[in-house]
């Protein structure tokens, strides 16, 4: 068991670190831990999902795959994520404020975020190798509650909400995780499909 989440097969995930994923883009490790290129130029989650499918050697329509990176507050963008692997903070009382978000494999996908003050912020979309972005930045709104769909199969998240920890997996082809009305930043997730 992995951060909650059991493999396809039944089998605990195989969690790849940002930095194995980056290095096949052509980042070291130290740009994986910055969330950079060599060149300086942050990562999207659409870049290190195009990695991955390159490490696996796979093409987008045979491979399930998730990458997502979290954009936290007081600390901006981080490294991307992909496949359960936790994105955000625990124990630093830090908000996601935004998630980047890319697919393969699953038909596309859609998110939506509930944000401080704002409430729903509304449907985000973009297929297989697209990629969508929900929250804010710049605006110090903290993200509450992240709801989120796969056009084929399920996704599997999970939340650690502030004043709660980790909340319980869901897992469907829809699912939303967090809190609504309860005014609790959500503060780190993870996703699988």
């Amino acid at each position: 068991m992995l951060n909650g989440f059991m493999g396809k097969a039944g089998r605990a995930l195989l969690v790849l670190s940002a930095g194995s994923v980056l290095a096949v883009a052509g980042a070291g490790t130290a740009q994986a831990a910055s969330g950079t290129t060599a060149s300086g130029r942050a990562v999207s989650a659409v870049e290190a999902l195009k990695a991955e499918l390159a490490e696996r050697g796979t093409s987008a329509a045979s491979a399930r795959v998730i990458c997502y990176r979290a954009h936290v507050s007081d600390v901006g963008w981080q490294s991307v994520r992909c496949d359960g692997e936790m994105a955000g903070t625990t124990g630093q009382g830090r908000a996601i404020e935004a998630l980047e978000i890319a697919v393969a494999g699953v038909g596309g996908v859609c998110a939506n975020a509930h944000l401080q003050d704002v409430g729903w912020q509304g449907s985000r979309c973009a297929g297989d190798g697209g990629q969508i972005t929900v929250g804010t930045t710049g605006q110090g709104r903290r993200m509450e509650a992240l709801a989120i769909s796969v056009g084929s199969g399920s996704v599997a998240a999970r939340a650690h909400v502030q004043d709660i920890g980790w909340m319980t997996p869901v897992v469907g082809s829809a699912v939303a995780v967090g809190t609504v009305g309860r005014g609790l930043r959500l503060e780190a997730i993870a996703v699988d499909v």
